[in-house]
């Protein structure tokens, strides 16, 4: 499709996945199944370990692509039209949640301790919360949580795909109330996902802030693939004036402000936890000083905040697109190990374990997350031409 805005020339074409990529999405799915195989024979505990954080990694990507497209609805946001569909694409994953939360029901005994009844009846702490922390309300809740993200997934970036053939303005408005709705199910439910799966590995453990602090590791990590998926579209030549360097420097300027938002809600729960000195609530953070963890706790400060908060701040460095990459990428690799800070120290007597089981189980999930991504692209138009506001991202000028 090519057509011409005043003096902006725009082409966009039909997205093809190269054999190179293809190759790539293959390859890791390949060794993702060999690694969950090899894993489930021989170390089961390891293996259910590695797929939590995993499992939790990519459900975040696919989350952060529908909160990205629900705040610029709600805001009525104009200039991010072009790359909003970029964001709706990572929604692509959210229906494997469902499914891979169901598998990970399988090595359930292996990760919680309040799942198995022999430890519950030794532990009265464990009797107290088991309320809330029994198997079967936390299916239920995983059931729910996942049907109302596919829900409001189905409702927003359905009527933005509707709105290609159709051109009709009122989806863009009925996606507005969709949006509301869905933040405000996504703030609860989120905040209970990231409960469910990671604070109750630690039931004796709580924080009031723990859901903040995964959902700003969420959006941080979220913008860093986002900004990589425009930078892709726009440097193959599958579009041409639709998405700009303009667009990737507001993208970069959201992975700033949620890196420095990560640092605060981070040090916020670290320094109110040491303040207080309550055992129950300490014991994370000693958990996490002990058996070469420290060097992880510093790690993360150092090159999940400092370094991405310093390389960034320059205006030109948020439209380098050699920085822009290795800042991503480096977001990205520290979302992992961000999460495997929060699981691997309660298993192995909190002896770090890291090797070639947990790369393959990673692998397989980001050959999945992939696949979907570019599959969603190779069937739908790479930008929202029928977009009543497309006027106003095509004359997108950032001025700071």
């Amino acid at each position: 499709m090519g057509s011409s805005n005043h003096s902006l020339e725009l082409v966009l074409k039909k997205y093809v996945i190269s054999k190179k990529l293809q190759l790539l999405i293959y390859a890791l799915l390949g060794l993702g199944v060999l690694s969950f195989a090899l894993g489930f024979m021989t170390n089961p505990q390891r293996l259910w370990s590695s797929y939590l954080v995993s499992f939790f990694y990519f459900s975040s990507l696919g989350l952060g692509g529908l909160f990205f497209a629900a705040i610029n609805h709600v805001s009525r946001a104009g200039w991010s039209v072009t790359i909003r569909r970029s964001a709706e694409a990572m929604t692509s994953f959210i229906p494997a949640v469902l499914v891979a939360g169901l598998v990970m029901l399988v090595g359930f005994k292996y990760l919680y301790i309040w799942a198995d009844p022999a430890q519950v009846a030794e532990n009265p702490v464990l009797q107290a919360k088991s309320g809330y922390l029994n198997v079967g309300f936390f299916v239920g809740r995983l059931v729910i949580f996942c049907a109302g993200w596919l829900f409001f997934k189905h409702k927003i970036v359905g009527n933005s795909l509707k709105q290609d053939s159709t051109g009709a303005d009122e989806l863009t408005h009925q996606n507005l109330g969709s949006s509301v709705a869905f933040i405000l199910f996504f703030a609860l439910s989120f905040s209970f996902f990231s409960v469910d799966l990671l604070m109750s590995l630690l039931p004796t453990w709580y924080s009031t802030i723990f859901g903040v602090y995964n959902f700003a590791g969420m959006f941080q990590s979220s913008m860093a693939v986002l900004v990589l998926l425009i930078m892709h579209l726009r440097n193959s030549g599958f579009v041409k004036g639709y998405i700009t360097h303009e667009h990737q420097h507001d993208i970069v300027k959201y992975m700033k402000a949620f890196t420095i938002f990560w640092a605060y809600i981070a040090f916020s729960q670290f320094m109110l936890i040491w303040y207080a000195n309550i055992p129950e609530e300490t014991e994370y953070y000693i958990m996490r000083s002990q058996n070469g963890w420290l060097m992880v706790s510093i790690m993360l400060l150092i090159f999940r905040f400092i370094v991405p908060f310093l390389v960034l701040l320059p205006r030109g460095a948020k439209r380098d697109d050699k920085v822009v990459t290795m800042v991503s990428i480096l977001v990205l690799v520290m979302q992992y190990v961000d999460i495997y800070w929060m699981v691997y120290p309660n298993f192995n007597d909190g002896v770090a374990q890291f090797g070639l089981l947990e790369i393959g189980v990673f692998a397989g999930f980001a050959g999945l997350f992939m696949f979907l991504v570019f599959n969603f692209f190779t069937k739908n138009s790479l930008v929202p031409v029928k977009d009543p506001r497309l006027n106003e991202a095509l004359h997108h000028h950032v001025s700071y």
